[in-house]
């Protein structure tokens, strides 16, 4: 297994209970598919550098994760297809 650093960003505008449950959701993408989420920091709202799908805020989430590449596809697939999430990034650690 590898250890990979994710980053994604949640919409601002989104109440505390719908993000937490959103980021709650993304998160248990990799524990369901055999990763284990070793971080969890979430950075909180900030200004975007220019605007993603209309949105200028947004709640920026970091994970470190260790596991296999199979894992870290099914999270992109899954991330892209969730709506609240603004954008993702996966850098292998």
């Amino acid at each position: 297994m590898k250890k990979y650093e994710i980053m994604y960003i949640v919409k601002a505008g989104l109440e505390e209970e719908a993000r937490v449950a959103t980021i709650e959701k993304v998160n248990s993408a990799v524990t369901k598919n055999g990763g284990k989420v070793l971080d969890v920091k979430e950075m909180g709202l900030r200004d975007l550098a220019y605007p993603i799908k209309d949105e200028i805020k947004g709640y920026y989430v970091v994970l470190t994760v260790e596991a296999e590449v199979e894992t870290v596809n099914e999270f992109d697939r899954l991330t892209k297809l969730n709506n609240n999430v603004l954008r993702h990034l996966i850098l292998v650690a």
